[in-house]
């Protein structure tokens, strides 16, 4: 399925009913008097989160959303019916903003959450309110008031614990494939992960936690170079960020000197993702050659207070630990 985490879209809810001009005749009931019922009430659009939904793609396709109207009012005090409301199931951390001020209107974050973005009109009065001892046959009735209507942005940021980040080819879709059910594309070329991989985590018993990995981010990724920085703001929820770093003897570049590039381009994306707790990972453990690329990389995190991992997520060396740590970390932040 395609990954759609950004769609614009317009929204109208549905216009009230009108009130109906009627007047009471019955053989016997002389002056019987109004009896115009009212009109519904039009019909809301409501936002509900939904937690079998991953993306915005339905949306994408369906960019014009109307709720019904309400129905006219009859007479013998027959009030219309209420139009029915347009529920749209979105996903689980959908942001909706109105797209002229970009206000935040609200973020849908847990399951059935629900929002109405636009309210239906209210349905006119009939004929049958006006009456008074002046004014004993009322020949007008009130028309519905329009819907409430308006173009929204909606934005997608995948709820996720633990963020997975790194350059390409870092080891981040091995990784996840190997402690949970995900099933990423896995390939010895750059960016074959293009869109953003959730995963559930089990540690110490019934606990888990949810893994986030996200495209591989390249040197200039704040502006927009390469595939990462359109998904940054997936992991803005996070509570932890996990740093893969290859340390093998085939990897290009120095490993302190990658891990510095990531470290700027979050600080050049958001100031806010470095405030995030940080661990690194040293990847492919099995193929570290004499193992000094690992020991410069284990050497500088000590240096910056970063907690690091040897792991390999092949063989599964270094694991029990890793998740163990995160697992903490994510109960520490959820405490907190």
């Amino acid at each position: 399925m395609q990954f759609i985490d950004q769609v614009k879209i317009y929204v109208k809810a549905g216009d009230g009913g009108r009130g109906c001009v009627s007047f009471r005749r019955e053989k016997y009931v002389p002056r019987g008097g109004p009896n115009g019922g009212d009109g519904g009430r039009g019909g809301h659009i409501i936002f509900r989160a939904a937690g079998n939904i991953n993306t915005l793609l339905d949306i994408k396709y369906q960019q014009q959303y109307r709720a019904e109207r309400g129905r006219h009012g009859m007479g013998k005090d027959m009030h219309g019916r209420y139009g029915k409301d347009l529920v749209i199931p979105v996903p689980l951390g959908t942001l909706i903003k109105d797209a002229e001020s970009s206000e935040i209107l609200d973020d849908l974050t847990v399951e059935g959450q629900q929002f109405t973005v636009v309210k239906g009109g209210r349905g006119g009065l009939g004929n049958a309110h006006f009456k008074s001892s002046t004014r004993q046959a009322p020949k007008f009735a009130q028309p519905g008031e329009p819907g409430e209507e308006r173009t929204l942005f909606l934005e997608l940021k995948l709820l996720a614990d633990v963020g997975l980040l790194g350059l390409p080819n870092a080891g981040k879709s091995t990784l996840i494939s190997a402690l949970s059910s995900a099933k990423p594309k896995i390939a010895d070329y750059p960016f074959t992960t293009l869109t953003p991989m959730l995963g559930v985590v089990k540690y110490s018993g019934f606990k888990s936690f949810v893994i986030a990995d996200i495209p591989g981010l390249i040197e200039g990724a704040h502006k927009g170079t390469g595939l990462g920085f359109q998904f940054l703001r997936h992991i803005e929820r996070t509570s932890v960020l996990l740093h893969l770093v290859d340390i093998s003897e085939m990897s290009e570049g120095d490993p302190i000197t990658n891990l510095e590039k990531i470290n700027r381009e979050l600080e050049l994306y958001s100031p806010e993702l470095t405030k995030k707790p940080l661990a690194v990972a040293g990847t492919k453990l099995d193929i570290k050659g004499e193992g000094k690329r690992l020991d410069s990389l284990e050497h500088y995190c000590k240096d910056k207070h970063y907690d690091f991992f040897p792991i390999c997520a092949v063989t599964g060396e270094g694991l029990k630990e890793l998740v163990l740590y995160l697992g903490k970390k994510v109960e520490e932040h959820k405490r907190s």
